[in-house]
């Protein structure tokens, strides 16, 4: 351990406002004053990354005279030791820096910072991470303003880091883990008042290489008097490395179902029954369940795939609801039966069916379901509902891009022609052209099934309508055709709308019906549902006209 010196200047390199100058100039962080802020920082490994943090936390406008940095090296073979060191020659009586051995995760380092802050708050920075500089100044003020005992400061993410964003879309005075998308937003890089963490004995699971900031959040979280949201200034910038090596980034399953149980476990004991509750677990649900049973599932040991398995079943049994459960998909609430019942390999089968472009869609009356390979395979037999996808189905459906029809006259045939954007249009339905044939005083209706194709990323819909159906023999020709194109699946219908048609579009040469010459023409607009064929006579003039 480094002690760190006195630092009676509580210099901020200049970008301290004129504010924040004023209090730096107060009682200095000597160890018999109570600091603001403790920052914790666990490093492990972070450099370059571990500069920009320590700056952005000596920069702070709150001033170095109100904060401790508590920084605790787990064992770093990158030259972290070194930045850490310079650091706290540089600010003496702020930086406080700790090496242990290697702990193998954030958990440890955490908790013995935690001995060691003494600060009226606690704020945890990752150390490749950096705050806004007017982080800290902001977020004590509204803690004391308003008595909070939790702050979040509005997160962004660096170089292509997620992070969740719902929480942050306004500022709240006062936010609970029912009313708001807190739930989404465990991260520990929160600003506590270490009453709160004292009170309660708050600490790490140090069993826990990852996820061990979440059960510590959560329960702070459900311990608070009142937790704040700031929403009105970039307070914290989580940074994506380069080498994707965050610890919220790598995977490690065991690891994380162990976690992820916890935090079940935590809130089960921290919430009473009903709607809210069921709104926490669906976050751990979408999150971190839906995590394990991804497609890095595959790439586990087998006796890991079994562990994960019987573990994410045992949390199917004892936590999930219909509620709680919404926000997954129909493959996901699948797996998720099945690591219940046990079935290993189904679950491997629906992966990898997954990982290879997807199940079929099976299309049974007028319902859809997915077609895995454990789809009524009789020794599993698994309910068709566990399949259904035919409300999710009918919404592609209804969503294509379908049309327009080209038309035109070829070898004495009306061709119709469209295009799809869904590829598997054929396995879904039908589509049909509808053809009503009128004369004075009668009216028929006639259907002609359309041939669809898989052609690229979507589908080629052709059907012909013979014009010769418009001369029926024996009797005088049909005066008027209608045609609509209609796609139907799963009891919905979709008319598919019609391009312009241009005036020789038809393409077609009289027509020779019981001596007599007759003409057809076409008529139809942009975006209409219908096509119009006129059958004309054609008096002797025009005849030898169009035939010169």
């Amino acid at each position: 351990m480094y002690a760190a010196s006195l630092d009676a200047a509580g210099s901020v390199g200049g970008r301290a406002t004129s504010g924040a100058l004023g209090r730096l100039q107060g009682m200095p962080n000597t160890p018999g004053n109570v600091p603001d802020v403790s920052v914790i920082v666990a490093v492990y490994n972070t450099m370059p990354y571990l500069t920009d943090c320590l700056t952005s936390l000596v920069s702070q406008t709150i001033g170095t005279g109100r904060i401790e940095i508590v920084a605790v090296d787990d064992g770093s073979t990158d030259g972290g030791d070194k930045e850490l060191q310079r650091f706290a020659e540089l600010h003496p009586g702020v930086l406080t820096v700790v090496r242990q051995e290697n702990s193998g995760g954030p958990a440890a380092p955490s908790n013995r910072a935690l001995d060691l802050a003494r600060g009226r708050y606690v704020f945890f920075v990752g150390a490749d991470d950096c705050l806004g500089t007017e982080a800290l100044e902001r977020m004590v003020d509204a803690a004391d303003r308003l008595g909070s005992d939790v702050v979040l400061g509005r997160m962004v993410g660096v170089n292509g880091r997620w992070v969740s964003k719902a929480v942050f879309a306004e500022s709240r005075d006062e936010v609970t883990l029912y009313d708001s998308a807190l739930p989404w937003a465990l991260s520990n890089t929160k600003l506590f008042r270490r009453e709160l963490i004292e009170r309660h004995g708050l600490r790490f699971s140090e069993e826990l290489p990852v996820l061990s900031d979440q059960p510590f959040t959560l329960e702070a979280c459900f311990r608070a008097g009142r937790i704040t949201v700031l929403a009105d200034y970039d307070y914290y910038f989580a940074v994506r490395r380069d080498d994707a090596t965050n610890a919220t980034v790598s995977y490690r399953a065991l690891d994380r179902l162990r976690g992820t149980r916890q935090l079940f476990e935590l809130t089960r004991r921290l919430s009473e029954p009903g709607r809210g509750r069921e709104w926490i677990h669906q976050r751990h649900f979408t999150w971190e369940v839906a995590r394990l049973i991804g497609a890095e599932f595959l790439e586990l040991d087998a006796e890991v795939q079994r562990a994960v398995c019987d573990g994410v079943g045992a949390l199917h049994a004892e936590y999930a609801s219909d509620y709680a459960l919404r926000k997954l998909s129909v493959d996901q609430v699948l797996l998720l039966r099945l690591a219940e019942k046990g079935e290993l390999d189904a679950m491997i089968a629906v992966l990898e069916c997954l990982r290879d472009g997807g199940p079929a869609v099976v299309v049974d009356g007028e319902r859809a379901y997915a077609g895995h390979p454990c789809f009524r395979a009789g020794e599993l037999a698994l309910p068709d509902a566990w399949f259904d996808i035919t409300g999710q189905t009918r919404k592609r459906f209804a969503e294509q891009d379908l049309g327009p029809v080209q038309t035109g006259v070829v070898d004495g045939r009306l061709h119709l022609e469209a295009r799809s954007s869904l590829p598997d249009l054929a396995a879904l339905g039908v589509v049909r052209a509808e053809a009503i044939l009128e004369r004075a005083g009668e009216r028929v209706a006639r259907s002609y099934s359309a041939e669809v194709t898989a052609d690229g990323d979507g589908s080629l819909v052709r059907t012909g309508i013979p014009l010769a159906d418009l001369f029926p023999a024996k009797r005088t020709p049909w005066e008027r055709c209608t045609v609509r194109l209609t796609a139907a699946a799963l009891g919905e219908s979709l008319p598919v709308l019609f391009a312009d048609v241009p005036g020789d579009a038809a393409g077609a040469r009289p027509q020779r019906h019981r001596m007599r010459a007759y003409g057809i023409g076409l008529a139809t607009s942009e975006g209409a549902a219908e096509l119009h064929i006129d059958v004309l006579l054609l008096p002797l003039p025009q005849l030898l006209r169009t035939w010169a």
